[in-house]
């Protein structure tokens, strides 16, 4: 775990690092979970959560029957927006969140639609260039941490990767988003954290960027990629390490506490 965690600062200290932010994080400040939001879908479908027991079931059909019942998610995005907010005096207290700004990774990317990030930043006061659109890329100041909402924003229904249709519409991944991390998973170092790694768009699309290399002919020149993971087992393990991908596997009792580990330990080896 030394020789990656020092591994992953030096890409730092060289400004090629990526942080590629899940769930996990956001959860750690108190957000709920992917079950609450479910479960409301199922109540304002008039739905029983027995449904979910059915194996053809996933959480972006139920947002997709949620889309074609009311015509769109505007009512959803806004029930998120009134229930996924941490108040900054929450953030502030999270030792988590303010460790990922000390480590001043000059690339996040994060599939979570909450501000949870761009608010951590703001108490600390650094800057940063929130991305949820292509003319944000644009727009975005030079030298500035680049925030980029992967699957959205939640202030923006229009940018939501939330139903089956919109994770279909995103596995060609020509987005200008996909073009733009396929960039940079191509020169830097990605760190995955907060993740269970079962999300078949990130999953699709790790397996891409090893396909390109591979297809290079130049694979041992590819930059390391790794993931933080909460015991992981020893079928993730070999998958991902199939398209080089490093697991580092976390410790203890406490899958939040044992990310905060972590996080500490790459904050001591960079130091400052």
């Amino acid at each position: 775990m030394k020789e990656h965690i020092q591994q992953i600062v030096s890409a730092l200290k060289r400004r090629h690092a990526v942080l590629f932010v899940g769930a996990g994080v956001s959860m750690s400040v108190g957000l709920p979970s992917w079950k609450t939001l479910v479960d409301h879908m199922l109540s304002e479908l008039r739905l029983d959560e027995s449904v979910m027991r059915d194996p053809d079931i996933s959480y972006q059909t139920i947002a997709e029957c949620y889309r074609l019942e009311h015509g769109n998610i505007a009512s959803l995005c806004e029930w998120m927006r009134h229930n996924w907010r941490i108040s900054p005096e929450r953030i502030k207290r999270s030792e988590l969140h303010r460790l990922i700004v000390e480590l001043d990774f000059p690339v996040i990317y994060t599939t979570n639609y909450d501000s949870n990030l761009e608010s951590a930043y703001d108490v600390y006061g650094k800057r940063y260039a929130k991305i949820s659109h292509v003319r944000d890329i644009a727009s975005a100041p030079a030298g500035v941490t680049r925030i980029i909402k992967y699957h959205g924003d939640f202030d923006d229904d229009d940018t939501l990767i939330l139903t089956e249709t919109d994770y279909f519409n995103r596995l060609s991944f020509e987005s200008p988003l996909d073009v733009r991390f396929r960039s940079d998973a191509l020169e830097a170092t990605v760190l995955f954290v907060g993740y269970s790694m079962s999300d078949l768009n990130i999953r699709l699309l790790l397996h891409r960027i090893w396909s390109t290399w591979q297809r290079s002919g130049h694979e041992k020149d590819r930059p390391a990629s790794y993931v933080f993971m909460y015991r992981p087992n020893p079928v993730q393990k070999a998958v991902l390490g199939k398209w080089g991908v490093t697991v580092l596997a976390g410790e203890g009792d406490d899958p939040q506490q044992s990310l905060l580990a972590f996080t500490r330990s790459l904050r001591t080896e960079l130091g400052g």
